[in-house]
């Protein structure tokens, strides 16, 4: 069973807490990814082990909870390098399309733009350790018996 069809029944909420993204975004990306890899798979090659979806949830999944390589491949049952280069792919793939890019610097430095300021209070507070020295520790007695 492919991991994503276990996430397919959850409600668009809920996917979206367990993928940080929603469906019909999730579907977008999907998309774009069958793109790239028909491009890529023009010449031939050996098919992929893992479907788009489970690439996608994979990297999703990396991005999310930063979890290492290692435990993203045990668990859809890839080698370490091989869920390095799945994730870098998919990364790769969605930054060139430029879909779900962010703006630019410029863009952020124009004049129309607008910000909002979001000030936090980050004062410094002691932290209360106990005191060093001779009457801090508590000697306990000696009781020798011979």
């Amino acid at each position: 069973m492919k991991r994503y069809e276990g996430f397919a029944i959850l409600a668009a909420v809920n996917f979206r807490r367990k993928t940080g993204v929603y469906p019909k975004t999730f579907e977008k990306m999907v998309e774009i990814l069958r793109v790239a890899h028909k491009q890529k798979k023009i010449k031939g090659g050996r098919p992929n082990k893992l479907s788009m979806e489970d690439m996608l949830l994979m990297a999703l999944e990396y991005w999310r909870e930063y979890r290492t390589y290692f435990h993203i491949g045990l668990d859809y049952g890839l080698s370490e390098s091989n869920t390095y280069q799945t994730i870098r792919w998919v990364e790769n793939v969605l930054i060139k399309d430029g879909t779900f890019s962010l703006p630019g610097k410029k863009a952020l430095l124009s004049e129309d733009a607008e910000y909002e300021i979001v000030l936090k209070d980050v004062t410094e507070s002691p932290i209360e350790r106990p005191k060093r020295g001779k009457n801090a520790i508590t000697q306990e007695r000696k009781n020798v018996t011979q």
